[in-house]
């Protein structure tokens, strides 16, 4: 069955991307291999194309929809190459949709489910994927190692968990100077602040907030960009399990 791309290339279009063929190429082929792999492991509870082109790709290319200073900031980072780590990436959001909309990324995969790392060095291999490094691992325990701690441009995730539990996951990756961009919904402002205190703790700062439409839906998103100020006290993340569980306040 061939899939219909020309709702995805407006999509793309109102976001000021630009498409080809060997980029539809490069969706068609992951989207086939995460229906496939879906099938014999839960990846996604979305798996019809116009739903996966919306909520997951479009999704993940959000930062495009920031306005144009931050936007030529974040996009510069990417086309020079910046290290950009997806914390929790699941099936692969929005870190492999970066990747292949900007191939210059020097990309991190984390994941604390091996088979999930599994799926997505598939993808890496289908896509024919270069810089990408895939790792097995909580947050809580690869954050203590000093190949990986405060070492990247920019962190990001789209992971489904309060905003204090994901930046004590999130920014102490981050390089002073580099950025934590949380994916969250509408209601980010209110997890804002309950999580300021964290924020400022972890040696963040909020630096812009931005609510959109995903193009062509009713679906509200908002991203956030949390600059890192300082570096982040060697106590965090505290150990695994405690950071859900007990959320910095």
């Amino acid at each position: 069955m061939s899939l219909d791309f020309s709702s995805f290339h407006v999509k793309l279009e109102q976001l000021g991307l630009k498409y080809s063929e060997s980029l539809d190429q490069q969706f068609e082929e992951y989207y086939r291999h995460l229906v496939e792999i879906n099938e014999v492991m839960n990846l996604t509870a979305i798996t019809e194309w116009p739903d996966v082109v919306d909520k997951h790709f479009v999704d993940s290319l959000g930062v495009a929809a920031l306005p144009n200073e931050q936007r030529e900031e974040i996009l510069a980072l990417f086309n020079d190459g910046a290290t950009v780590m997806d914390l929790g990436t699941g099936a692969g959001f929005p870190g492999l949709p970066l990747k292949i909309m900007f191939p210059q990324i020097q990309l991190i995969l984390t994941d604390s489910l091996r088979k999930r790392i599994n799926f997505l060095q598939e993808c890496g291999d289908i896509l024919k994927l270069s810089d990408v490094t895939y790792v097995h691992s909580r947050a809580e325990i690869l954050a203590k190692d000093k190949s990986y701690r405060e070492m990247q441009d920019i962190v990001v995730s789209r992971a489904v968990a309060n905003l204090a539990t994901l930046a004590e996951y999130c920014l102490p990756f981050v390089k002073v100077g580099g950025y934590f961009i949380a994916y969250k919904t509408d209601t980010v402002e209110e997890e804002i602040q309950a999580a300021s205190k964290a924020i400022q703790m972890l040696g963040g700062e909020v630096s812009f907030v931005h609510h959109y439409v995903l193009p062509g839906t009713d679906l509200h998103r908002s991203i956030l960009l949390i600059r890192k100020v300082k570096s982040t006290p060697k106590r965090y993340p505290r150990k695994a399990g405690v950071p859900s569980k007990e959320p910095l306040s």
